[in-house]
């Protein structure tokens, strides 16, 4: 049951509201403003009814010991007609509302009811943002070899500053787990991290998306919509997947960097923005500028900071610890209990070369957990392509094609061999040829291959 604080100078008031509360909540009450903090701290209440004049001592003072003490404590200020004028300061001081006496019975369930939901309100958001934080930490990027630890000890020296940082590395290493943790382990933390996926947004819609636009800007606009960027105002903006975006719209996005404002579309008047901008990709950015496919000044603009995240490949002895943290959390997840993998099965998988890094490794042990009828996972219980041909000499993801053969043909193979490979995962598949999953979809449509 929630509990209530009235402090009031009159004991009939005090007894009159107690008595009209008490059958919904837990009431106290105090006519020494002295008390009020002591009650606050005792009882963990969660809202105070406050008059604004308690004996000598002025309410005003009250309210600010409370909020800044315990922000989360709702309180609703008493106050006579003659006093509004103090009621509104007191709001500004951080009061949730004034009632004025005569009290309207009606008018204070309300808000009472009005503050306890904006008080588990608050109280979620701060969680969340704290679950955020933890979720978020560099203890998700799961490794201890030197080549990890080398390139951790450079995220965390950019942590807290505001340049533009562009993440790169091969598909599935985890560069969107870099842009959450350098956001949430850094001094915007507590602001807004919008996520835009280039290649998921159609090309049509991304720039409104954004923008935002005015209302009656096009069919459809029938209201204002404020856009991606101005909602990361004092946060971060994560642009994944940016070298799918079309060269017109990076020069709009170079704008952003430049003059840190943007206009909505159909808006003549700009907006100022402080935004800290991070972008990732898996290409190569610089062969993008040589074939004209990247702006340049673009690429230097968002390449201040250089990230580039090591694929599996290069940190084989991270292989046994992500293992067991995959492990872990698919027995949560899947309600197993496997306890661990034969000595077999991580030498094969340490010879692997892992095109699909960290997230194929995760989606195989995921799979391995949820097949598993024993305690330990044998190699038996691996797919044929982590073990069969496996040695230096040979890549077992290679793709046989005779001399002769059309290069449309050549493709469909190519995709239907790689989809294969990646046992239908599009994404995996997209960032492994390099094309967004948007560009995958009409080829596969194109090639009518069936998945």
């Amino acid at each position: 049951m929630e509990k209530i604080l009235i402090a009031d100078d009159e004991k009939n008031i005090c007894d009159s509201l107690k008595f009209a509360l008490e059958d919904n909540y837990e009431v106290f009450t105090t006519q020494d403003a002295n008390q009020v903090m002591e009650i606050l701290y005792s009882e963990n209440i969660d809202v105070v009814l406050l008059d604004l004049k308690i004996g000598k001592i002025d309410g005003i003072t009250v309210l600010k010991d409370i909020k800044s003490k315990l922000r989360n404590v709702q309180v609703i200020v008493v106050t006579a007609y003659g006093s509004i004028k103090s009621s509104i300061n007191a709001m500004k001081e951080g009061a949730f509302h004034y009632i004025t006496k005569p009290i309207d019975m009606e008018e204070l369930y309300l808000y009472v009811e009005k503050a306890i939901e904006y008080k588990n309100l608050n109280y979620s958001l701060t969680n969340l943002k704290k679950i955020l934080h933890e979720r978020y930490s560099f203890k998700e990027i799961v490794g201890n070899s030197d080549k990890l630890r080398l390139f951790l000890n450079r995220v965390e020296k950019v942590i807290d500053i505001d340049s533009t940082v562009l993440i790169t590395g091969e598909s599935g290493t985890g560069k969107d787990l870099i842009a959450k943790a350098l956001h949430f382990q850094g001094n915007r933390k507590d602001e807004n991290f919008i996520v835009v996926n280039c290649a998921a947004i159609p090309e049509n819609l991304l720039e409104s998306e954004l923008f935002g636009y005015e209302k009656g800007t096009f069919t459809g606009a029938d209201k204002k919509k404020i856009g991606k960027i101005q909602l990361a105002n004092n946060g971060t903006l994560f642009l994944d997947e940016i070298a799918e975006m079309d060269l017109q719209l990076q020069a709009k996005i170079l704008r952003i960097v430049e003059d840190m404002e943007v206009t909505p579309l159909g808006s003549n008047r700009p907006v100022k923005i402080d935004v800290r901008i991070v972008a990732a990709t898996n290409k190569d950015l610089e062969a993008e500028v040589k074939s004209g496919k990247f702006r340049e000044d673009l690429f230097y603009r968002l390449n201040v900071i250089n990230l580039e995240v090591p694929p599996l490949r290069e940190r084989k002895g991270d292989i046994p610890v992500l293992l067991n943290y995959f492990l872990n959390k698919y027995n949560n997840k899947l309600h197993k209990e496997v306890v661990g993998f034969s000595k077999d099965v991580i030498e094969t998988l340490e010879k692997y070369k892992f095109p699909g890094n960290v997230r194929e490794l995760e989606n195989l042990v995921e799979m391995l957990v949820a097949l598993s009828d024993n305690k330990i996972i044998s190699k038996e219980s691996l797919p044929e392509r982590y073990y069969a041909n496996n040695d230096e000499s040979y890549d077992n993801s290679d793709i046989r094609i005779r001399i002769g053969t059309n290069l449309k043909e050549i493709e469909k193979i190519v995709i239907l061999k790689t989809l294969d490979y990646f046992q239908g995962n599009r994404r995996m598949t997209a960032e492994s040829l390099q094309i967004s999953e948007r560009n995958l979809q009409y080829k596969i449509k194109e090639y009518n291959i069936v998945k």
